[in-house]
């Protein structure tokens, strides 16, 4: 039973208790975890072949869906497994707690990312004779899951203990169920007090030791009991029931053909659907009877095709052939073999054999007992045999060896270039054929000749190509006499190259024999003929040629023929399949390194890799329990710090570690390598057993323009697929449930390399990551579906520690409450916390856990029953990624019963005083602004400076709004760019900035929010000049927002950052190198050029830069280097400038010799400024005088010292 796409399938499960089959439950991508709220089937007991469930989103436990599941009987197995659950995303728990024996096969488990409760199955009770071959690899890790059997933490009624592994723990199937371990012996069933059933019952019973009261049978099922065998006159049926004759007689073979669902038969009290080799059936018999030497086998096929080597194995064993044959073989490997097995026993057809276009057929020897064709049907009416255009034949028979009867009709001879004439005609004497066929008929020009006949060249009138089809029309031959045209033949067959010849079959058994399409005549004598050449590979090119096939006689005299020209077209690209191989790595706690493989089918060329991930939430069930309870294990998580598989890169060794791995064994390779081999063979027999090819998802991105910088978006991705698809990825990322939590956002990058490094990640926090492939037609074809990988960060090294002091206070007698702060942002959850205290006076240290629970209830703990005295205690919190640090130590008492009386009166002799002199205070701060009140009501609001105020300044110096203010609500932050002079650089949309109602994406520089009145205004006044330039390589201003909090530059934004960090991520070894090469010399001078023109422009102004370097010159979108915002990126390399004196910063590695030693700046110290810019140009924005410290820069440039030529650096430049 198939149940995919839609929820509602599963209806058809309705009232069903035992399957007689399988059922597979897959590739449900768009339901949530409320589809399956409510559903159950709890009548379904038994399952007589496999469970498979793949890919179903939502479906967090099989707990309620099959509550009372007891056998799988595996009678037919899938890859030799039983029950496989893979790739189920959202699946928490197996939770098939009343599943009790799986007779046959293994369980495959794989790649469930949130799966628990695995460790606490044994998986020995349910299969005995095949643990050894249970594959649980890919899910949850143990150390992750809160895996709590039911009863632990009551004491009370908890689950059976057995052992694995050597390892004795507690079974179970959930934290509510435990797993059934039946007392009376392995392999037994027993009712659910523990009472045995009877020894042919399964999966429990009603009642024990009641053959009439089993839930499934061990061996056989008659009449509501179980027994060991069928009884007298019944037979045994699918492995597991008795059924009578007359049912057995009634059943029917299913099969798609209705000629081929023949009746059952009984052989060795098994009712089967055919009889074994060796045995044979008549008419009026259901039994099987032993044949007397070779077995005759009536074939009923009406006309049979066989175009492969698995169509002639559906007629194995056959001797007549009721019906026609038609033999269409046009490729294949070593194919006489095959054929002779499938087909040497046949001695009869009754009605006609029919050998076209078969390209790999050599000889028809491979039907070996072939002894009559009868003729009961013909072809047209007047053919028994007809063997038309077969390239490769070049024999019939051997007739010294061979007899061949045909007792009525023709034979037709035509188009077999190989095939000699004395052939043909030394078969119509032995067939006793010869007289009744004409010349037309056995024609000898085109039987026996090598060349195709060819009197006119067919010229193509159209093609239309999609990218899995081509349609294509040519023009109508016309030969002398119409009628001799009987129709044209298509051959077509990838070539990558252009340079095919016409000749059809040149390796007869290779791959690369020509594709063969048969093209009836149009029904109008005026209509052009065409075909359309399906399920083509995309942007695949493909030689195509067309030849017309004519009747011609000897008494003509000439052949009359067509053939076009070989033309090449190429398909239209398509989606991409999926990238392959996923792997990551996190390397910090905020970073992780994402690797994949090239999609295998690219349909186009890749230009770019679509790259989402979102930030997944913890499980907050880890919440409910107490860690404290010595029966709970610690549930932990650890980051992806490697690669596996040895891809990635290498991981350095520990320096203490001076040893060199040893080798592997031959025989442990061998075993990994059979590993491997059978992990492939399984996902491929898994895809191509239950996938139906359909349309790939459209995935598109809102913006088209492949860029490095990550967006940050809600919805992102668009969509589409077709209705009921079985496409085999969800649209976008998501947890349990379906639906992402709002809370995290998915975020975008593109990336042309074939992997990422995501930045700026919250530490030891899981992502699911998304890749699509998208190729060169992704803006109209979309991109691939996604392929996804689940990686973990880093943790942080002290997120764990707990912030600020530990407080105590006294709680009553003996007792103290200590509280201390959460860490604020710890790695994952915090599970527990644990305190160490202890008396001066004693050396002995007790150490208390304190649950997530009791500390929210205090916001500490609160400790009890202490004996009086001085105490010291230190706390720590323990999170998913281990212990944080203690805290440092606190000391607090507990008095004794004379210090408690005596305190209380020190207590009132000191709260008296500090009373007092509070209310005294209350009342001078009551009187102060009272009348501060009173004399501000004469004087104007705002900022009143005096002259003597060291923040003086003139009101020339104020800054006035003019054309270039912009107001405030027209601009959107989007998200940090980084840290300027004066504060944060932003990303941000201007509205209405360029053209009305659009808007446009510009930089927001801020002022930081502590900044004074000073500083703002200077500010504002040193993005002022910016004001008077306006060229193509200087970075422009487009508006200033003065009017409120905080002030505004609104900047062209420059995608691509500073010159000086893209040039560095240019190079060959920089991991966040956008897919680029390194700048060629055109390009050096490109970027020369363009700083020169903005510089020359500046200097016509009368502007000298003064701070001219590769950090402060900017590269946009469309990489055109640009003159930067003058000053206003110094804090972000501080360690470039250097200052001179107790003088302000200055950058020494880029001054002239004048500016250092007088001050001087002018135009020739920029043109000096100009020449370290090209220096670093060279070497990829090196540090220029490496190896020298700021003061020996500053005296050897005073000493007329210069930067050496870089290596490699080019004449030219």
């Amino acid at each position: 039973m198939d149940i995919r796409n839609d929820v509602s399938q599963l209806q058809k499960l309705e009232n069903c208790s035992i399957i007689e089959g399988n059922l597979q439950i897959l590739l449900m991508f768009t339901t949530g975890a409320e589809d399956f709220r409510g559903l159950s089937f709890p009548r379904l007991l038994m399952i007589t072949e496999y469970l498979l469930l793949f890919r179903v989103y939502g479906l967090e436990s099989l707990r309620d869906l099959f509550p009372n599941l007891s056998v799988i009987r595996g009678t037919n197995l899938f890859f030799s497994y039983a029950l496989v659950i893979f790739e189920m995303p959202h699946l928490r728990d197996v939770g098939l707690h009343s599943l009790a024996h799986v007779l046959r096969g293994s369980v495959r488990i794989e790649r469930n990312q949130e799966l628990c409760h695995l460790s606490t199955i044994d998986w020995g009770l349910l299969l005995p004779d095949a643990v050894d071959n249970t594959y649980i690899v890919g899910n949850k890790l143990a150390e992750e899951c809160a895996d709590v059997c039911p009863g632990i933490l009551d004491v009370e009624k908890p689950c059976a203990q057995t052992s694995v592994n050597g390892q004795l723990d507690y079974r179970c199937w959930t934290s509510s169920y435990c797993q059934k371990v039946c007392p009376c012996g392995a392999g037994s069933a027993c009712t659910a007090t523990g009472e045995c059933c009877h020894a042919e019952c399964l999966g429990g019973c009603g009642r024990p030791r009641d053959n009439r009261a089993c839930v499934a049978c061990r061996h056989f099922h008659f009449n509501g009991h179980c027994l060991p065998s069928c009884p007298p006159r019944t037979y045994e049926y699918e492995g597991w029931r008795c059924v009578t004759a007359e049912y057995c007689a009634s059943l029917r073979k299913v099969s798609h053909n209705p000629r081929d669902a023949s009746k059952f038969v009984i052989h060795q009290r098994q009712c089967l659907s055919e009889c074994p080799s060796g045995y044979t059936r008549n008419d009026s018999s259901i039994f099987c009877h032993k044949c007397e030497g070779l077995c005759p086998k009536e074939c009923k096929v009406g006309t049979k095709t066989i175009d492969s080597t698995r169509a002639a194995q559906e007629l194995g064993g056959c001797t007549l052939v009721e019906g026609n044959l038609i033999v269409n073989i046009r490729r294949g490997y070593n194919l006489a073999s095959e054929l002779q097995s499938s087909l040497g026993l046949i001695e009869t057809i009754t009605g006609f054999l029919k050998i076209k276009h078969s390209f790999a057929l050599v000889s028809l020897s491979f039907f070996k007992n072939l002894k009559l064709i009868r003729g009961d049907s013909m072809v047209d009416g007047n053919y028994t045999l007809y063997v038309l255009d077969n390239q490769n034949l070049q024999q019939l028979w051997d007739w010294s060896h061979h007899v061949l009867s045909i007792p009525v009709g023709k034979m037709y001879f035509a188009f077999n270039p190989k095939l000699c004439l004395a052939e043909i005609y030394r078969m119509e004497e032995v067939t006793g054929t010869k007289g009744r066929q004409n010349k037309a008929e056995i024609n000898p020009r085109t039987n026996g000749d090598r060349a195709s006949c060819k009197t006119q060249t067919l010229r193509f009138i159209s093609n239309v190509t999609e990218s899995d089809r081509i349609f294509l029309k040519w023009e109508r031959y016309r030969p002398p006499e119409y009628r001799d045209l009987l129709s044209f033949i298509v051959y077509y067959k990838e070539s990558p190259f252009q340079n095919v010849s016409e000749y059809v079959g040149q390796d007869a058994c290779g791959a690369q024999s020509w594709n063969v399409l048969d093209v009836e005549l149009p029904l109008s004598s005026e209509q052009a003929p065409g075909v359309a050449l399906l399920n083509l590979r995309p942007w695949t090119q493909y030689a195509i040629f067309v030849r017309a096939i004519t009747l011609t006689t000897a008494e003509e005299g000439r052949n009359y023929g067509a053939q076009s020209e070989v033309v090449y077209i190429r398909t239209m690209p398509a989606a991409p399949t999926v990238p392959r191989d996923v792997i990551s790595m996190s390397n910090s706690s905020s970073h992780i390194v994402v690797r994949w493989k090239p999609p295998t089918q690219r349909n186009g060329n890749i230009t770019y890799y679509l790259v989402l991930w979102q930030q997944l939430a913890e499980d907050m069930e880890l919440y409910v329990n107490d860690y404290c309870h010595k029966g709970l294990k610690l549930p932990t998580s650890s980051a992806d710090t490697r690669f596996g598989d040895g891809d990635g890169p290498e991981v350095e060794q520990d320096v203490e570690e001076r040893c060199c791995p040893c080798r592997p064994a031959d025989g442990q390779l061998r075993m990994e390598g059979e590993a491997k081999s059978f992990q492939k063979k399984f996902e491929n027999f898994l895809h191509n057993s239950i996938i139906i090819p359909r349309p790939p998802w459209k995935v598109t991105s809102i913006n088209k323009n492949p860029q490095r910088t990550p967006k940050r978006r809600r919805d992102v991705v668009a969509v589409t697929f077709p209705a009921n698809a079985s496409s085999m990825e969800p649209p976008a990322p998501s947890r349990a449930g379906g639906q992402p939590k709002p809370d995290f956002q998915i975020f975008e990058d593109k990336v042309v390399r074939d992997r990422v490094v995501l930045s700026r990640l919250r530490h030891f926090t899981e992502y699911r990551i998304d890749i699509h492939a998208c190729n060169h037609a992704a803006h109209t074809v979309g991109c691939s579906a996604a392929t996804f990988v689940f990686a973990r960060t880093m943790p942080e090294l002290q997120a764990d520690n707990i912030p600020g002091n530990v407080t105590w206070e006294p709680a009553g007698k003996n007792s103290v409450l200590l509280r201390w702060e959460e860490p604020r942002n710890p790695n994952g959850l915090i599970l527990k916390y644990e305190i160490k205290y202890s008396r001066e006076s004693e050396e002995v240290t007790t150490v208390v856990c304190v649950s997530r629970h009791r500390y929210s209830k205090y916001g500490g703990v609160h400790l009890a029953l202490l004996q009086p005295g001085n105490y010291s205690a230190k706390v720590r919190a323990t999170s998913l990624a281990g212990n944080g640090s203690w805290t440092g130590l606190i000391k607090f008492y507990i008095l004794g019963p004379a210090e408690e009386e005596s305190s209380s009166f020190y207590v009132l002799l000191t709260v008296t005083p500090v009373v007092l002199m509070v209310l005294i205070s209350c009342l001078a701060v009551f009187v102060f602004f009272y009348n501060k009140k009173r004399s501000n009501d004469g004087y104007p609001s705002g900022t009143l400076y005096a002259s003597v105020n060291p923040e003086y300044f003139s009101a020339s110096d104020m800054y006035i709004p003019d054309e270039w203010e912009v107001p405030r609500e027209k601009i959107t932050v989007i998200r940090e760019l980084g840290q300027g002079s004066f504060g944060m650089v932003y990303e941000g949309l201007a509205l209405g900035l360029v053209a009305e109602g659009e808007e446009t994406k510009v930089a927001l520089k801020t002022v930081n929010e502590l900044a004074t009145m000073r500083e703002r205004i200077e500010f504002l006044n040193e993005a002022s000049v910016m004001k008077a330039f306006k060229c193509h390589h200087v970075v422009r201003l487009l508006g200033v927002v003065s009017q409120g909090q905080p002030a505004l530059v609104i900047m062209e934004l420059m995608t691509r950052g500073d010159l000086k960090s893209y040039l560095r991520s240019l190079r060959p070894d920089a991991e966040n190198n956008p897919g680029l090469p390194p700048p060629s010399l055109k390009d050096m001078i490109q970027m020369a050029g363009e700083i020169a023109d903005g510089m020359a422009y500046l200097n016509a102004n009368k502007f000298v830069h003064r701070d001219l370097a590769a950090r402060n010159c900017m590269v946009s979108e469309d990489f055109t280097v640009k003159i930067g915002d003058f000053g206003m990126t110094r804090d972000i390399y501080e360690t470039d400038y250097y200052r001179k004196g107790g003088k302000g910063l200055l950058p020494v590695r880029w001054m002239s010799p004048e500016a250092l030693k007088d001050g001087i700046f002018n135009t020739q110290s920029d043109v000096w400024s100009f020449g370290v810019v090209l220096w670093e140009i060279a070497t990829l924005a090196e540090q220029p005088y490496q190896g020298m410290s700021n003061e020996q820069v500053l005296r050897f440039v005073m000493d007329n010292g210069v930067l050496e030529r870089p290596e490699n650096c080019p004449d030219k430049l």
